[in-house]
């Protein structure tokens, strides 16, 4: 959702100029203090804005990564905000073509791996099995 908003933002800005002066209150937080949007239509692309209120982002990207359509293009960026209760929210991101891959210390974690999990997965890394572990026809699995 924020990156949609993120996207829109810079879209607007786009419309009307490479300026967010125009823009007050509400989800931007009042007027661009700072504002820079280069795109040469390459495929290369960068832009950048912060407000008064504590509002920042910027990204870059460029076409790098092979996709169905053509050269892809791989992001990687940044944007930090105050959350309502009053939380400093920070995210940097790349995304390419294995997805969106955000960072932030506000970013909910997996837990560790269970400790006779990592044994058993070492043990089997160690242990390679002499068979493929397929079906054999016999109502049986070899492992």
């Amino acid at each position: 959702m924020t990156k949609l908003v993120l996207l829109m933002t810079v879209a607007v800005a786009a419309v009307h100029g490479g300026r967010l002066d125009h823009l007050t209150g509400g989800a931007y937080g009042g007027e661009a203090t700072r504002f820079e949007n280069v795109n040469n239509g390459d495929g290369n692309y960068r832009f950048s804005y912060e407000t008064p209120t504590g509002i920042s982002a910027h990204e870059s990207g460029s076409p790098r990564a092979q996709g169905p359509e053509g050269p892809a293009v791989t992001a990687e960026g940044a944007f930090s905000y105050r959350a309502p209760d009053g939380q400093q929210i920070s995210v940097s991101y790349t995304a390419d073509e294995n997805g969106f891959h955000p960072v932030g210390s506000h970013l909910p974690t997996p837990p560790p791996i269970p400790d006779a999990i990592l044994k058993s997965l070492e043990f089997n890394r160690q242990n390679p099995s002499s068979d493929d572990g397929s079906y054999n026809g016999r109502n049986s699995y070899r492992f």
